[in-house]
């Protein structure tokens, strides 16, 4: 095995548990600062400036692009330079004022990603106002409540949303005066908006408001909100974090130092996908960071199923992804592999099996087994678009078996991060060719302090041998506060140090493992405490399920589960043993929960659980867990509440059958 190296320092001592407050564990941060945090690119105080300077560099260089569709048909990607779109930005800008918005102001974004949702955001950036975006994949519900909370006075918004944002009517006309649309507007919609006091405009028409007027730009500061961003939450409304300037330009410049000290620093010529959201602020940084570069953004088509189509079209260099994108990527190759034959998936397993071997023993990817990539691995490579050299997955958790899988056969750096909204996204993140951070979310970014807190109540010590607790963050990327909700905002920051409520785990590496959530604990019949999150990762290593919730209550003493099964593997697994039907039919079959228990059973006992962690009874859904039943955040994360509430029926079936006689 490779010599393993620490990527962590340690800059103040733990400390013993007090009558106020559990034990801390020591602060560490990453050893990339060890001469202090790196500062911004000096006159860059705000996010205008990331924009402005890369204007002036790289005038007549792609910034933006789309596919552009010819007879119904997506032709080539065509682009806008970076003076073409600062062009349009002063337009966009000079409009916004042109209705009366001034510094400070709060403009809605509603749509899909786009040129034109750069050009926003650029536009505000450029006139010191916040850029509140409202959520893509939230209803209505939500999106009146971010409009009358954050005061949106002007609201940009992608054509086939209008009707959506017609729904907040009339509550959100007490401050939306001003509505923009990206595409078209009907003379219907017209006649509502006006009905309700409200001017409406096509993109084209709003352009031409700001003809003619000059408005000077504001002097921007380091503590100035660019954006507002609101979280979904599992729980209440959601929650408005205020993001500075200074937080997303502390963050580029501490990103920049880390891929300078792995050698892979972005260049103009870098190309990037932008389909996950900018509502979160995973791509918003993502795309500021290319942007500071002068690269280059794509966009795609805005259909998930046309994703790999854009991504060979495009060519891009890095790709960002949540798990739930990796995991479709994994099961379509692994139905490649299944569907190829004999000979070619021997050839396909001998390949892995001896590249994963030297990877494990310290070769860099490209060196492990050029052979293999060139014969082998080289189809999956192409259907990347053949020119990735990274692929960062973030917003929840990626499974052991995929991470390994996508850095043996994608031919490319293979990272996952870790961040919230509350930390402007980049806090952690893995390494290239640094296989023992398999698992984990890396060691921390060269921009904040760490350190972990004890939980006695779930048994987590952060001052242990192995140290776990809760992950508290300190440093400047840090955000400003909750909008309006200075109380949630103590909570959760307590002296300087942000509380994730997430469990972590030192590893050796001085990388972090997330083990845990804080708040998912509760207490089964028996009175054993059971932390869910830890048990859904464990159960979530079994390759034929897609997805597992599990549940248990304080009257009971099993725990069951809700399972959301892999349809290739399940129908594999109908054939192979007589039980016939679709995907449904096989889902309800009690050979079927059968198996996938005794699956769920076996991999407990690998992992030596406890007798009461043991799922007891199980469900299968074919439908997989989703937001449009609200059982799912737009980060993927799980409503328990929401779930619970779904799924009663089932819960109390599973109950009873363990429950009789003789069950």
């Amino acid at each position: 095995m490779a010599e393993e190296k620490n990527y962590i320092i340690k800059v103040e001592e733990g400390k013993a548990a007090t009558d106020e407050r559990p034990s801390i564990g020591p602060v560490y941060r990453s050893s990339f600062a060890e001469n202090g945090f790196p500062a911004p690119i000096p006159g860059m105080e705000s996010c205008w400036d990331i924009f402005r300077m890369s204007v002036e560099k790289y005038p007549n260089h792609h910034m933006l692009g789309h596919r552009q569709i010819v007879d119904g048909k997506a032709g080539k990607y065509v682009w806008q330079t970076y003076k073409q779109v600062y062009d349009i930005v002063m337009k966009v800008g000079n409009s916004i004022r042109s209705c009366g918005v001034e510094e400070g102001g709060k403009c809605g974004i509603y749509g899909a990603n786009c040129p034109e949702w750069i050009m926003t955001m650029e536009a505000c950036n450029a006139h010191g106002l916040s850029c509140v975006p409202l959520y893509d994949t939230l209803g209505a519900g939500a999106v009146e409540f971010i409009i009358c909370h954050a005061e949106v006075s002007i609201a940009f918004v992608e054509e086939k949303k209008i009707a959506e944002l017609f729904k907040t009517f009339p509550n959100s006309t007490k401050y939306l005066r001003t509505i923009i649309s990206f595409g078209k507007v009907t003379p219907e919609q017209k006649a509502e908006a006006e009905k309700q006091g409200l001017a409406i405009f096509t993109w084209e028409e709003f352009l031409q408001l700001g003809e003619n007027k000059q408005y000077d730009l504001p002097i921007k500061k380091k503590t100035d909100i660019c954006t507002i961003m609101y979280t979904s939450g599992t729980t209440g409304d959601p929650k408005g974090v205020l993001i500075s300037n200074e937080s997303i330009i502390t963050l580029l410049a501490a990103v920049d130092c880390l891929l300078g000290r792995v050698n892979e620093e972005l260049t103009m010529n870098d190309v990037y996908i932008s389909y996950l959201p900018l509502a979160h602020i995973f791509d918003r940084v993502i795309e500021e960071l290319f942007i500071s570069h002068g690269a280059s953004i794509g966009f795609w088509r805005g259909d998930v199923k046309l994703l790999l189509e854009d991504i060979g079209e495009l060519k891009p260099s890095v790709f960002c992804a949540v798990p739930r994108v990796l995991d479709r990527i994994y099961s379509g190759l692994q139905q490649k592999i299944s569907e190829g034959g004999l000979l070619k998936k021997t050839l396909f397993n001998v390949a892995y099996s001896f590249k994963f071997y030297n990877m494990r023993n310290g070769s860099k990817h490209a060196e492990a087994s050029p052979f293999s990539d060139r014969i082998v691995f080289s189809q999956v490579k192409e259907r990347l678009g053949g020119n990735l050299r990274i692929i960062l997955s973030g917003a929840a958790p990626l499974s052991s078996h995929v991470e390994e899988f996508l850095r043996v056969v994608a031919c490319c750096h293979v990272m996952q991060g870790y961040g919230l909204t509350e930390t402007c996204a980049g806090t952690f993140v893995s390494l290239p060719h640094e296989l023992s951070m398999l698992g984990t979310v890396g060691p921390p970014v060269p921009n904040v302090d760490v350190r972990l807190e004890s939980v006695p109540e779930m048994g987590y010590d952060a001052l242990a041998s192995t140290p776990r607790g809760e992950i508290c963050l300190k440093g400047t990327t840090l955000f400003s506060g909750y909008f309006k909700r200075e109380d949630l905002t103590k909570e959760v920051m307590i002296d300087g140090w942000f509380h994730t409520g997430d469990i972590g785990e030192w590893q050796p590496n001085g990388s972090m493992k997330v083990i845990d959530r804080k708040k998912n604990i509760f207490k089964l019949s028996q009175g054993e405490y059971v932390a869910v999150e830890n048990l859904e990762n464990v159960y979530g290593c079994v390759s034929d399920i897609e997805s597992i919730w599990v549940y248990g209550n304080s009257f009971e003493s099993y725990l069951v589960a809700v399972v959301n099964p892999n349809k290739q593997a399940l129908e594999r697994w109908a054939a192979d043993n007589g039980v016939s039907g679709d995907f449904e039919t096989i889902c309800k079959d009690p050979k079927a929960k059968e198996y996938i228990l005794g699956e769920l059973t076996r991999t407990g006992k690998e992992k030596q659980l406890k007798g009461f962690e043991f799922i007891k009874a199980v469900h299968l859904d074919h439908v997989p867990f989703d937001m449009d039943r609200d059982l799912l955040t737009p980060t993927f994360k799980k409503k328990r509440p929401q779930l619970l509430k779904y799924y009663q029926s089932v819960i109390d079936d599973m109950y009873k059958s363990i429950n009789k006689p003789n069950a």
